[in-house]
């Protein structure tokens, strides 16, 4: 069973561990990067631990990005040894589930960094398509509902 969890002092360490495989790390913001951001941007970002059962196997941050009026998957990750058991796909799904239950929306956005095919794959998966836009080395990927 998978579950998105707030971050709290008891589980901060074990969300600063998280890390992913050495090829993908050029892909992923660190943790305790995004959750720097989550702290700035704390008003528009919604920061989880993601757990398989009582062990938690990620980390996604969605939000808010202002400057384009978007509801975004910001950050995600599972961790390198959690992989490749379809928790990624059940945490993106919850994910959806929390933006459009908690604030109506009817699309999200995120970015797949050039060369991520991996990424690229999971989140066409679960119905993102791509946009066709690129920036700083970025591909949008759009889900709608």
């Amino acid at each position: 069973m998978i579950e998105l969890k707030s971050i709290t002092k008891d589980n901060l360490e074990d969300v600063l561990n998280l890390n992913v495989l050495e090829y993908q790390q050029p892909f992923v913001s660190s943790t305790a990067c995004s959750l720097a951001q989550a702290y700035v941007y704390r008003e528009t970002a919604f920061p989880f631990a993601v757990y398989a059962n009582s062990t938690i196997v990620g980390f996604i941050m969605l939000g808010y990005y202002e400057a384009k009026k978007q509801y975004t998957l910001w950050k995600f990750l599972i961790d390198k040894n959690h992989q490749n058991k379809g928790y990624g796909k059940e945490a993106l799904q919850l994910g959806i589930m929390y933006l459009r239950d908690n604030f109506g929306v009817s699309e999200i956005c995120t970015g797949v960094a050039l060369g991520n095919e991996k990424a690229k794959r999971l989140y066409s998966s679960i119905g993102f398509k791509e946009t066709g836009l690129i920036e700083n080395n970025m591909e949008e990927m759009k889900i709608n509902w």
